[in-house]
């Protein structure tokens, strides 16, 4: 006669944990248990019998909670036939599945792992090595990664892209109160210029500030001899100032620093390039642009803002406009600062009547119905 007893799961849950065999029997198979394999899993179940918890009976034989649990549903679903490992007759590997999951658990709990490192711990928690070829495939099956680790941008919120979606739908929607104001705020100067026309549509576009320079050097290109280029020491000190449009006039200036000040002037260059509609202006958090000067300036030239989280530039499509443009210059060679502006200017304006750079930033973000 089969009888159930109940056990705890993960301090909480419970389980009922099928009796198939009486409790002399399982003494029995631990007596006779040929490996520690076997001695395990066959000492779970009688700590199980003796009334363990599963993290309990999973503890007194060195394994997790999480592997207990998959040995108690493999018990309840067939017995020790289906809790017994099987190797299919061939040479069984140096870690059980069981061995693998807590290795995987042990480099999760303390990541990320030089090679070294994991050869260490394979050696001291369960005594066996694998050769330096063959480690990497190894740990590639157990589902690891072996790449360079990024920077976690600390100030980057958890949904970036949820936030700025939100962001987008709020402009798209039009009402009667200024877009770029803040709660609190003095009302006086937010008001749109009288010369000001933005009946006639929406331009939407992404705007940001670079410092590109003629020695920037990104791209690999074909030699017979020693790769190098002569240049010219030139470099300028300015920034260069940008505005991609989708719909609209794209454009490239170059201001002696990002100041608020320069920022509006840029700003005003964008509204006499963008006659008689309304624009919405995709942009960092950088300083000069939250500031209430600029905010209320942007409103007065019927230009409204729409931030992208902090910490998070990709989703800003015009970054990938400055890094093509820096590519795209690369090879090529200037005499002095005044050419190499020039040069800048005809680039941009030639790359940014692609729209691909923000193709999927408009698939993931915008809904066209409402840009009109």
């Amino acid at each position: 006669m089969q009888v159930e007893i109940t056990v705890e799961v993960m301090g909480s849950r419970r389980t009922e944990i099928k009796r198939h065999l009486p409790e002399e029997e399982i003494d029995e198979m631990l007596r006779e248990a040929e490996d520690d394999h076997h001695l395990r899993r066959i000492g779970f179940i009688k700590n199980l019998y003796q009334g363990d918890t599963i993290p309990e009976a999973a503890d007194r034989e060195g394994r997790s909670a999480a592997t207990g649990t998959r040995w108690a549903e493999d018990w309840n679903e067939g017995g020790f036939e289906e809790l017994m490992p099987s190797f299919g007759g061939g040479r069984p590997p140096k870690l059980d599945e069981d061995e693998q999951e807590e290795l995987v658990e042990m480099l999760r709990d303390d990541q990320p792992w030089k090679s070294q490192e994991i050869q260490h711990l394979l050696q001291a928690e369960f005594g066996v090595s694998y050769s330096p070829n063959y480690l990497g495939t190894f740990l590639r099956e157990l589902g690891l990664s072996y790449a360079k680790p990024r920077p976690k941008r600390p100030h980057r919120p958890e949904n970036p892209d949820e936030i700025l979606e939100e962001r987008v739908d709020d402009a798209l929607d039009e009402d009667d109160q200024p877009h770029n104001k803040r709660e609190g705020e003095d009302e006086e100067g937010w008001i749109v210029e009288d010369d000001i026309c933005t009946d006639g549509g929406t331009v939407l576009g992404f705007f940001d500030a670079s410092k590109p320079q003629p020695y920037d050097n990104p791209r690999r290109v074909w030699y017979v001899d020693d790769p190098h280029i002569e240049r010219e020491l030139v470099k300028t000190h300015d920034s260069a100032v940008g505005f991609y449009a989708l719909n609209g006039e794209s454009l490239v200036t170059f201001t002696e620093d990002e100041e608020k000040e320069r920022i509006c002037g840029v700003l005003e260059k964008i509204r006499e390039q963008n006659p008689d509609k309304r624009i919405l202006l995709v942009l960092d958090k950088h300083g000069s642009h939250r500031r209430e000067y600029t905010r209320k300036r942007a409103h007065q030239l019927g230009i409204d803002l729409i931030f992208i989280p902090s910490g998070s530039p990709h989703l800003n499509p015009i970054e990938q406009v400055w890094d093509y443009l820096k590519w795209t210059m690369a090879p090529i060679v200037v005499e002095n600062e005044a050419e190499f502006k020039d040069l800048v200017q005809k680039t941009f304006e030639k790359i940014t009547k692609r729209i691909s750079f923000a193709r999927k930033w408009c698939e993931q973000f915008l809904d066209f119905q409402k840009l009109s």
